[in-house]
């Protein structure tokens, strides 16, 4: 998982402490074709190994910042109900419901249809469609939220929950738009590519620093989406001049100690003595890199 990816399930926990069960529908299944959506080509194809791996990552990652209690906030995987669908009956039961003319006005399908779209990738609306109904069927899941490259998927699964169980069925579709910074560039995006939430693809330190150097003007903007701080808290917090080096920490510190904590398991703690370059990341007994060994237990 990056950064990106983490809008909808920010939403989760905000809906979750508002009363409702939260599912975090991971791919396991789908990801063996690969979403047409936003991509100019088709995918690069994994390995079914590969994608379990990635799976029971993608889920530990989840779990980790949404705290899966198997009741208010659980994890499914779609390859529970896909990897031995039969294929005949699939397109007898389901296909029937999909009008390919109207799958063609999509904005995800038009954009394929310019340089190449596979009769593989055309299969994917039918299948996160499917998912929706079976959560649907399965768990009363009436809201499906996502990307808004993903508004014509999740369009077409709530068409197919009325066909199939009756349009008095109430399901809704909740997108999000692409989250861009103040100079209209696409967030989250670093030198070395995407803000990865492992370690091992962004050392902590990068993935520190990025919040660190956010402009001033996007502070507000970015605290309210990564962070679960009261808007009033930020309003205060950004009300004065965040150009001053004591407030620009302050931020800093907000920003990156709810995000890298609830997202990746490290912490993080200013030395309030000397705030302009002393930042101790550990978990677990992490190196901090000048050669010490810090405590998960200090802060």
């Amino acid at each position: 998982l990056h950064i990106g990816h983490m809008v909808p399930f920010f939403a989760l926990r905000h809906l979750r402490e508002a009363g409702h069960h939260g599912i975090a529908l991971v791919g396991g299944g789908t990801a063996r074709i690969g979403d047409p959506s936003g991509k100019t080509e088709m995918r690069k194809m994994l390995t079914y190994d590969m994608i379990d791996q990635n799976v029971e990552k993608i889920k530990a990652q989840l779990d980790r910042f949404l705290g899966f209690d198997g009741k208010t906030a659980f994890a499914v995987n779609n390859k529970d109900w896909l990897a031995d669908l039969n294929y005949i009956d699939f397109l007898r039961d389901i296909g029937s419901c999909f009008s390919v003319n109207r799958m063609l006005t999509f904005e995800a399908y038009k954009k394929r249809m310019e340089t190449g779209l596979s009769f593989l990738e055309f299969n994917y609306q039918l299948l996160q469609s499917y998912d929706f109904l079976k959560l649907h069927e399965e768990y009363g899941c009436n809201l499906q939220i996502g990307g808004d490259d993903q508004w014509g998927n999740m369009v077409a699964g709530v068409d197919l929950i009325r066909r199939k169980m009756g349009n008095e069925r109430e399901v809704y579709a909740l997108t999000f738009p692409l989250i861009t910074r103040s100079d209209g560039k696409k967030m989250g995006k670093t030198e070395k590519g995407a803000l990865f939430l492992d370690p091992e693809l962004t050392p902590v330190y990068d993935f520190f620093q990025y919040w660190r150097n956010v402009v001033d003007q996007d502070v507000r903007k970015f605290m309210l989406l990564f962070t679960f701080l009261p808007v009033a808290e930020i309003d205060e917090i950004c009300a004065g001049d965040i150009n001053k080096a004591k407030e620009k920490k302050l931020t800093a510190k907000h920003i990156f100690t709810h995000i890298e904590w609830h997202m990746t398991g490290f912490e993080v703690i200013l030395d309030e003595e000397n705030a302009e370059t002393d930042w101790y990341l550990w978990k677990d007994g992490f190196d901090s890199g000048d050669g010490g060994v810090i405590e998960s237990d200090v802060f």
